[in-house]
């Protein structure tokens, strides 16, 4: 599948969605078709109780270099697009570009490479995981442009450091690599080839129950920063939803030695 003038591109195998940036002549940059783009796949990925794992890539030299500046300024209807929030939707288009990996059921790797700035960087701290090559550059760059992340940052960077340490990044829009964000919590694993390390995890995790690992997303996305109540609340609502399912019972049966069995291919919710 192909949205947008090749903008994004999504394959599915064997419950395995990867999704590429494509726009590699201008290291995936964000103008508004790739903004539609992106908030298409990932809302159709939404519905898709059959996709496992997201592997989130960018084509060519980098993962995603930001906003587009010059292409998206040309015409100021633009901003009113990306940032008005129609009817009783919590996110605006902006925002969609990582806060719609949250709400994709299935957990997201962002592969990230090259350059990771600005937008881009929001995009990835939306995915649940992300592997980096060392050399990667990120960047909290909007302040260089006059403005603030405004692609959820607000949510997504607040359950990863400190927020001394976030406003120094956004405020100085300074560079760092790989290997300082694994330091500082920004990025899970830094490795030579992030892209196959991301498929073996992605192996690894479509072989679990997916209705666990589903719920296992869920329960921490609405857990991190709630009070206990909510938290242990959580626990017990989503436990009901999996306990005693197909899936619970083959997984039962997986780790007691009995015959060999497969996961139901969709979630139960």
């Amino acid at each position: 599948m192909s949205t947008d003038n090749q903008r994004v591109l999504l394959d599915i195998q064997q419950g395995i969605a990867t999704v590429t940036l494509n726009r590699p002549d201008k290291y995936n940059g964000l103008d508004m078709a790739m903004f539609d783009a992106i908030a298409q796949v990932a809302k159709k990925l939404k519905k898709d109780r059959s996709v496992r794992v997201v592997i989130l890539k960018g084509a060519g030299e980098a993962f995603c270099s930001g906003l587009d500046v010059g292409k998206v300024m040309k015409n100021p209807v633009n901003f009113v697009k990306l940032l008005i929030k129609p009817g009783r939707k919590i996110s605006n288009l902006a925002q969609d570009m990582g806060y719609l990996w949250r709400q994709v059921p299935a957990p997201v790797i962002a592969v990230t490479h090259g350059y990771c700035f600005g937008g881009g960087f929001q995009i990835a701290l939306g995915a649940d995981f992300r592997f980096s090559t060392r050399d990667c550059e990120f960047s909290i760059m909007e302040s260089k442009w006059g403005l603030i992340p405004d692609m959820s940052l607000a949510v997504t960077l607040r359950e990863l450091i400190s927020i001394d340490l976030a406003k120094e990044l956004t405020m100085t829009a300074r560079r760092f690599n790989g290997e300082e964000a694994k330091a500082m919590g920004l990025v899970s694993r830094v490795c030579d080839d992030p892209l196959a390390q991301a498929q073996a995890f992605a192996e690894e995790l479509a072989q679990r129950s997916p209705d666990a690992v589903a719920a296992s997303k869920l329960l921490f996305n609405r857990t991190w920063s709630a009070p206990d109540k909510t938290a242990l609340d959580w626990e017990t609502r989503l436990q009901k939803k999996v306990i005693g399912r197909a899936n619970q019972r083959t997984a039962i049966a997986r780790n007691t030695g009995k015959p060999e069995q497969e996961y139901q291919e969709r979630r139960d919710f």
